[in-house]
């Protein structure tokens, strides 16, 4: 597996490991505001979509509808967020991002500023979502068994 000297991605899990096969892991990141916030993470260092073989890129592309079928079952999100954008972190990598009406940014991205009153009004759904984590993990583990 090709792996890069100082990338987070090929030296360290990336979050909290909740499925990991030869190719690619999934793991819970750990983001405060967004618990449950997801990322699917290409084992080998590989920076775009575009460097795949046809069969890694469907193999990555189930994962991720994987996931989303699952985010959408257990947490029940207004809207699911996708991204892959890999600025700080070249390293082909996708975040799933499950969002309500009333979480800490909407409607804005996830990584805009934070406004203090939206994060503390964000707290009651931030504490049902956490709740729910535990059959999240498992609904993921089942969907890669």
């Amino acid at each position: 597996m090709k792996t890069e000297p100082g990338c987070p991605l090929c030296s360290d899990t990336g979050g909290e490991l909740v499925w990991r096969d030869d190719r690619l892991r999934v793991i819970l990141a750990d983001e405060p505001l967004y618990p449950g916030f997801t990322r699917v993470v290409w084992n080998a260092h590989v920076a775009e979509l575009s460097d795949l073989v046809d069969a890694d890129r469907a193999r990555l592309l189930d994962a991720l509808v994987r996931v989303e079928r699952v985010m959408r079952e257990v947490l029940s999100p207004a809207k699911i967020n996708l991204a892959s954008l890999g600025n700080q972190v070249p390293h082909l990598h996708w975040h799933l991002i499950a969002r309500w009406p009333d979480d800490a940014h909407f409607p804005a991205p996830v990584w805009a500023a934070t406004d203090p009153k939206r994060v503390a009004a964000a707290a009651p759904r931030r504490d049902a979502i956490i709740e729910h984590l535990p059959a999240y993990r498992e609904a993921l583990r089942q969907a890669f068994a």
